[in-house]
């Protein structure tokens, strides 16, 4: 696959594909509020989601994309449909990607064989983030995402602290007035 998308040209066309999750109502999270009073969140109404299938094409940093209200085997022959008309002038168009159901289905192997001529599609093996460029990142692990600041440099931040004494806490009901008090 690394031969393939190496090899692209106008007349032979490689394109990344995948779909996505679009959610429309708004995601509620935590927040502040005095206490014994609820904030009031707008919402559509019902909890809409829309799909996107897309194709990326790097040679000319070029998007294709069809949206959808459902992921099933119809959005993937929308794309399809998108990309022939997309790269009229291109003799194969070679497709990649991952192994979701909708993109073997019999009714998209179907038309494929009726209308698919110049498409070839190419399925990454099942696991497989590092060649999938929207998930290479995830591939990564945390510590090369989110760096730390080396051993000795956090050692010697936390070290110039004052170390606290440590309390041990009781139950409010059996506390005493003592073990109530701040640290002095």
């Amino acid at each position: 696959m690394k031969q393939l998308a190496a090899s692209a040209s106008d007349q032979h066309v490689v394109v990344f594909a995948d779909e996505v999750d679009i959610h429309l109502n708004p995601k509620i999270g935590p927040d502040w509020m005095v206490p014994g009073t609820q904030r009031l969140v707008l919402t559509p109404g019902k909890n809409e989601k829309r799909y996107l299938a897309g194709a990326y094409e790097p040679l000319h940093d070029r998007l294709v994309y069809v949206e959808g209200d459902r992921k099933a085997s119809w959005i993937c022959l929308n794309l399809l449909r998108a990309l022939i008309e997309t790269y009229e002038d291109a003799e194969t168009i070679h497709v990649i990607l991952d192994n979701y159901i909708i993109h073997k289905s019999r009714v998209v192997q179907a038309w494929l064989a009726e209308f698919g001529e110049r498409l070839r599609l190419h399925f990454l093996p099942p696991y497989c983030p590092e060649r999938e460029p929207d998930r290479a990142h995830l591939a990564r692990p945390a510590r090369e995402r989110h760096p730390q600041p080396p051993a000795e440099q956090h050692r010697s931040v936390t070290g110039s602290h004052p170390r606290l004494p440590r309390r041990t806490l009781r139950h409010p009901a059996t506390a005493t007035a003592r073990d109530l008090m701040p640290n002095h």
